[in-house]
């Protein structure tokens, strides 16, 4: 399972239980939900905008520049 084993996941929500008690873990959920909700959608913004810029770039290239094919550079002899 990786890095964190189920023993480690387990013990790791036992000390959680027994610092925060029942009582807070479903507001303690809820935050770490919405955080991850957030997290997501900036990356996806972020995503967005970044693709919104190479498209942007790309498309103000040169209208009738025709893009270059990559050199071939010769093997080295072989022995």
């Amino acid at each position: 399972m990786g890095i964190l084993g189920h023993y480690w996941i387990i013990g790791l929500l036992v000390v959680v239980l027994i610092i925060f008690g029942p009582g807070k873990l479903p507001q303690i959920g809820g935050a770490v939900g919405t955080a991850i909700k957030e997290f997501r959608k900036a990356t996806g913004e972020l995503k967005d905008e970044v693709a919104k810029a190479t498209e942007h770039q790309q498309s103000s290239a040169a209208p009738g520049a025709v893009e270059a094919a990559p050199k071939e550079t010769p093997e080295p002899p072989r022995a």
